[in-house]
């Protein structure tokens, strides 16, 4: 072992982040830009990729210098991102060709329908994991190949590369234009709809369908492995881990058993559990999905479901309605009232994702009366979180074969207002619990780089590194909870169909 941290560069939906994180798992340093997101139109969500890249080299000076460390300290960085965003960018210049289309975007939903139209939305789920929708990225490059023909000849000449921002990240850390690394690996690359699950490969009979040049990809390789040397600030540093942030996230839990079960609550909420080395399609909406491959051992999987709208509605309810100025502020408004006074907030903005995969739906607030103040709106929009999160579990106990869920690990910004998880403890029936590491997610990133670096020398090491300071034990009764739930998919029922049907 070489160094006294491993680096983490932590790329989010909103912001970017640098961490520097000791042998016991803890981060000794933080840094944090904030990006400008753009919305140019109804369901578009895009990124200034250059931006980002302005960004991380600035997280990374400042996060050196808070810990007084130079290169030398610096055994591995290891990258975590958003998955499914696309980036296109001129392999000689290094400029984006385009604003990167994140995860959140939903302009391909007519070229989905399309594509379903043959097969239904599992069409592919076989070979990939995963149904056709907006979420994946294959759609999403294949629209911005097709909006401009000179793109589309440039991407056939070979002159652009295609990356998810793991790929534009690692890239530019190694050099950009002069040398860069264009690498990604599973967990990224399973999530675009052209990675063969069982191969761990691109698919050609996919690009074909897709209509991608296959010269547009990056290689494959291990979620654990040193890719290449940095230049910069990290000069001659290994990058040696590339993790998806959900399955980073799973890392970092240390959920490395099957069954081992854990959920994020950030803009998004997204619930992963480890399946072990053998990949299971799921029949109840979920996504299969590579949780890593360190070195050369063979893959782990997961199925993953997620959620588009969990932190993300505490904004829009400062945002768009005004009824509360910061995120810390919800759990305040939402203890003013005793219960959400029957109001069932389901907010389906972009679609319903997982189990549910419906792109017409769109958000609603039902069981309003006279009554209903904003205390009752907040509650119903954190409680809404819980309850998109017991529908996956319950597709993912359905799918495992697993009697009940025994304990769920859980991280993001939203497992500290305490309501909302002794909410999702109850209505579970089980215990949640989080760790002392508050950046789970980076703690992944550092890990896989720094088990291809030595700085740890096995999965034993991460296991004893893991601390579980809060818990939440459940106490509402099963008649209860099965009130509440009836009263949950009735307000799902009336978010179908909606699009293009209001406003």
């Amino acid at each position: 072992m070489t160094g006294r941290f491993v680096a983490a560069i932590d790329h989010g939906t909103t912001s970017t982040r640098c961490l520097l994180f000791g042998e016991d798992g803890a981060a000794v340093a933080t840094a944090q830009r904030a990006q400008t997101m753009y919305y140019p139109g109804p369901g578009l969500v895009e990124l200034d990729m250059a931006e980002v890249w302005q960004r991380t080299q600035e997280c990374i000076h400042e996060a050196l210098a808070a810990a007084d460390a130079k290169p030398a300290d610096v055994a591995g960085i290891g990258i975590t991102n958003e998955r499914e965003s696309v980036v296109l960018w001129d392999r000689r210049t290094g400029r984006p060709a385009a604003n990167s289309i994140t995860w959140q975007d939903t302009r391909t939903a007519a070229a989905a329908d399309t594509l379903a139209a043959d097969g239904g939305i599992n069409r592919f789920q076989r070979g990939t994991g995963l149904p056709i929708s907006t979420y994946s990225s294959a759609l999403k490059l294949r629209w911005l190949l097709d909006q401009d023909p000179a793109r589309r000849e440039a991407a056939d000449r070979g002159d652009l590369l295609f990356g998810t921002p793991d790929t534009w990240l690692l890239w530019n850390l190694t050099g950009g234009p002069d040398g860069g690394v264009h690498v990604t690996e599973p967990s990224n690359a399973s999530r675009t709809l052209l990675m063969n699950l069982h191969t761990v490969e691109w698919d050609q009979e996919l690009l074909d369908v897709m209509e991608i040049p296959r010269a547009l990809l990056p290689e494959i390789r291990s979620s654990s492995e040193v890719y290449g040397t940095a230049r910069g600030d990290l000069a001659g540093v290994p990058v040696a881990g590339v993790l998806g942030d959900q399955q980073a996230s799973l890392l970092g839990h240390t959920c490395f058993d099957h069954g081992d079960m854990k959920s994020t609550y950030g803009t998004g909420a997204f619930l992963l559990v480890n399946l072990g080395t053998e990949p299971v399609m799921s029949e109840h909406g979920l996504i299969t999905t590579v949780a890593w491959k360190l070195g050369d051992a063979d893959a782990v999987y997961a199925l993953e479901g997620s959620v588009s709208m969990a932190g993300a509605l505490v904004q829009w309810l400062g945002e768009n309605l005004g009824i509360i100025v910061d995120a810390s502020e919800v759990e305040t408004l939402a203890r003013s009232v005793e219960d959400a006074g029957g109001v069932v907030f389901v907010p389906a903005f972009s679609g319903l994702f997982a189990p549910y995969w419906h792109d017409d739906a769109r958000g609603v607030i039902v069981g309003l009366t006279r009554f209903a103040t904003k205390g009752h709106i907040a509650r119903a929009a954190l409680e809404a979180t819980a309850y998109q999160t017991y529908d996956l579990v319950e597709a993912m106990l359905a799918d495992t074969g697993l009697a009940e869920l025994g304990e769920l690990r859980v991280d993001g910004g939203m497992t500290k207002n305490d309501l909302l998880m002794q909410f999702q403890a109850d209505l579970l029936g089980a215990h949640v619990v989080a760790p002392a590491a508050a950046e789970i997610t980076a703690t992944g990133a550092a890990y896989a780089a720094g088990l291809a670096t030595g700085f740890w020398s096995g999965l034993d090491d991460l296991r004893a590194n893991y601390t579980i300071t809060h818990g939440w034990e459940p106490h509402m009764s099963a008649n209860e909870r099965a009130r509440r739930v009836a009263g949950w998919r009735i307000g799902v029922e009336r978010t179908l169909g909606l699009a293009g049907k209001t406003g």
